[in-house]
């Protein structure tokens, strides 16, 4: 319904775009129209930008705007400044001039040998490169896209991250700080022995805290899904913003999506086990998985109160503790019945199929894994990544006085990836009010789980006490995930 504070509000930002073409060309993004308080100034940390990244996906959010509550929302938010970390180790390792002079191929003074000479012939990747400004080598616009959106909506790319909280200054210039280090393509993390990819998420927070400290003056902080690949770092980060009093938020979208259909588990009924079944690798849609277990189970009665022991299992001996009743059939069969994407037979010729059914999971899943939970209070809790017969997210749980509780974490496909929407919208209210929309405890404690469970498989897959994850918080009373 156009209601005529909307028309009205509708009728300015056409004058204005009519005044400013600009912002017609960036999408009505970075506008201040229809508001009265000036935007807050976001400084934004990331690992790499391109079409698809998480940078991208959650960053150009609070550049354009994102659908909400049925409406098109823009923030009262500017992004001010922009570190990418590949651009600045990109540049870091590109060799100097009088390298390139002293080297091989290139001599003061004298021709180049036609065997010294690159091919003319070039990949599409390496024929769209160009020299940014700031003399970064950069993918054409199919790859990299800082500079671009920079130049689109004048936020300041920085070449490291002081630069980006004081916006070239010598004070700080934001008001808050989104932190999005991620893993996989062309990202420049190396793994430790556990398979763990190292990424800097510590470190970033670290600068910032550097600077608050230098400054006395310290400002609301979102960091992207698992605090640290490092458990003892994770604890640090929220003793610091503890201390020195500042909001910190964490963990993934997939908590706070929408949920098929949409159940919780009510707020202090007691649990006795739940099972979650996903797909994905070690260390990466793991963590996304069990933070959004654990948005649930922290339900609970009694509330949150730790970690007593994990174990992952892989391969056959997911099979073997399945038959061994190392998690309830029922709890499994409900978790797969909500799945949207069954494979199997149903990929095949379209027949439905019970994937629960003795021997379907073992033929159709050839590396399965368990992660398995003891909670210190008695509750159980097993997630089963299943590559080959699902390509989603889905729970059930025993909860006394309500039978099973099961329900998808739906995740929206790409391009528009409206997930990331709903993670705005919680970013966005802890940049407004300065308070976080849900404890960092939860990530703090899936932080911890994951690295648990990684160290359970790197020794051959032991059953492991995790007195260190004796994590105790209170779930909010409201539910936290989107409900439109």
């Amino acid at each position: 319904m156009l209601t005529r504070r909307r028309f009205v509000g509708y009728s300015a930002l056409s004058s204005a775009v009519l005044a400013f073409p600009s912002w017609l060309r960036s999408g009505f993004g970075q506008t201040q129209a229809g508001t009265a308080q000036r935007p807050l100034r976001l400084a934004i940390l990331g690992s790499v930008y391109h079409l698809g990244s998480n940078l991208q996906t959650i960053g150009d959010r609070f550049l354009v705007g994102y659908p909400d509550q049925g409406d098109w929302h823009l923030p009262n938010v500017q992004v001010v400044s922009v570190y990418v970390d590949q651009r600045v180790r990109r540049s870091n390792a590109r060799p100097t001039e009088f390298a390139r002079a002293m080297s091989g191929t290139q001599r003061i003074g004298q021709r180049q040998h036609a065997a010294e000479r690159p091919p003319i012939a070039q990949t599409a990747q390496q024929s769209q490169q160009r020299q940014s400004p700031e003399g970064l080598e950069e993918p054409g616009p199919l790859s990299d896209l800082s500079e671009q959106r920079s130049q689109e909506f004048g936020f300041r790319l920085c070449r490291n991250i002081p630069e980006a909280l004081r916006c070239g200054g010598s004070r700080i210039a934001v008001d808050a700080v989104l932190a999005i280090a991620e893993q996989g393509g062309d990202t420049p993390y190396s793994s430790n022995d556990m398979g763990q990819i190292l990424l800097p998420t510590y470190d970033w927070f670290e600068q910032c805290v550097h600077v608050f400290e230098e400054e006395n003056h310290v400002v609301p902080y979102f960091n992207h899904k698992r605090l640290s690949f490092s458990f003892p770092e994770a604890q640090n980060m929220v003793q610091t913003a503890e201390q020195m009093k500042f909001p910190l938020l964490a963990g993934s979208s997939m908590p706070i999506t929408w949920r098929l259909p949409d159940v919780d588990i009510p707020l202090g009924a007691p649990v006795e086990e739940a099972v979650m079944v996903g797909l994905g690798r070690f260390d990466g849609m793991d963590f996304d998985a069990l933070d959004a277990m654990q948005s649930m189970l922290e339900r609970r009665k009694g509330g949150e109160t730790g970690v007593k022991a994990v174990q992952l299992l892989e391969g056959d001996d997911v099979w073997a503790a399945r038959k061994a009743g190392r998690w309830s059939e029922d709890l499994m069969s409900s978790a797969l019945s909500r799945s949207d994407t069954p494979l199997g037979l149903t990929v095949l010729d379209g027949r439905t199929q019970d994937l629960a059914a003795p021997g379907v999971l073992e033929q159709l899943v050839k590396d399965p894994a368990a992660y398995c939970i003891e909670y210190n209070d008695g509750t159980r809790a097993t997630l089963l990544m299943l590559n080959g017969a699902i390509r989603d997210f889905n729970i059930s749980a025993r909860v006394a006085g309500h039978g099973l509780v099961s329900t998808q974490f739906f995740m929206p496909p790409a391009p528009n990836q409206t997930y990331s929407a709903c993670l705005a919208a919680k970013i966005e209210h802890m940049v407004q009010t300065r308070n976080a929309p849900y404890p960092v405890e939860r990530t703090l404690l899936t932080t911890g789980l994951l690295e648990a469970c990684l160290r359970s498989r790197h020794r051959l897959n032991q059953r492991l006490e995790t007195p260190q994850l004796a994590v105790r918080y209170q779930s909010p009373a409201e539910s936290q995930y989107a409900r439109t």
